[in-house]
């Protein structure tokens, strides 16, 4: 999905084999579920080549949540896009990160980082030291606002400063984001942040008042203007 993917893993057991089961999974990610690969599946089911009986498994999973995420979020987010075509990148991406940590965790390993284009699942090493994560500054991509520390937890970031408009409200198609920049949302796994800060964004300055209500959810989300706002215990992962 023309994204970077960093596996880091530290642990004396892993091996190259490991890192490279762990790329493999993103590529056969990419080859069923990118909407700009012609011959991916989900190309496929947009051209209605594919019947819905005959979805894979992966893809039948992706749709139950992606409307799971529908309902949960007023429809704040929504796969089907006014054209009638399917994009899922906005909740395949934490999912698939989430299922590659769970890789390695089912191999016991335990202190490692997975990102795909700036989510992150991490883990914690044996003595429970914590990943370091930065928030980029919108308007400066070279600094960090925030130094966060996570400990088995997934982060992810929705905004427009880096690939433009791509988010979309489903109430409002054509309305475009000028109110906040960015929305980074703190969840249990990068699964549940990544889907929630798709939808929070799309919300404008409601996002983070959404995200406050979401049990085991924190924000942090950045204006226009460069104020920041954060959900009332986002402060407990701050490092300085």
């Amino acid at each position: 999905m023309d994204m970077p993917v960093i596996v880091e893993i530290k642990d004396g057991s892993a091996d190259a084999n490991l890192i490279n089961e762990i790329y493999d999974y993103f590529v056969y990610v990419d080859e069923t579920f990118s909407v700009f690969k012609e011959n991916s599946e989900i190309s496929r089911i947009n051209r209605r080549e594919v019947d819905i009986k005959d979805y894979s498994d992966d893809m039948k999973t992706i749709f139950r949540l992606a409307e799971e995420t529908k309902n949960q979020t007023d429809g704040y987010f929504d796969i089907a896009k006014p054209d009638g075509i399917y994009d899922p990148s906005g909740i395949v991406k934490g999912w698939a990160i989430w299922q590659a940590a769970r890789i390695l965790m089912k191999k016991n390993i335990t202190n490692f980082y997975v990102e795909a284009g700036g989510d992150i699942q991490v883990g914690q090493s044996d003595s429970g030291e914590p990943w370091k994560i930065g928030i980029r500054n919108p308007f400066n991509v070279n600094e960090n606002v925030k130094i966060l520390k996570l400990r088995n937890e997934g982060i992810a970031t929705s905004g427009s400063y880096i690939r433009g408009q791509h988010i979309y409200d489903p109430h409002q198609p054509k309305k475009t984001f000028d109110d906040i920049v960015s929305i980074t949302v703190i969840g249990p796994n990068v699964y549940e942040a990544d889907r929630f800060a798709t939808a929070a964004f799309a919300m404008g300055r409601e996002g983070i008042e959404f995200i406050e209500k979401q049990k085991g959810l924190e924000g942090y989300a950045i204006d226009r203007d460069g104020i920041a706002t954060m959900t009332s215990n986002f402060d407990k992962y701050t490092h300085i």
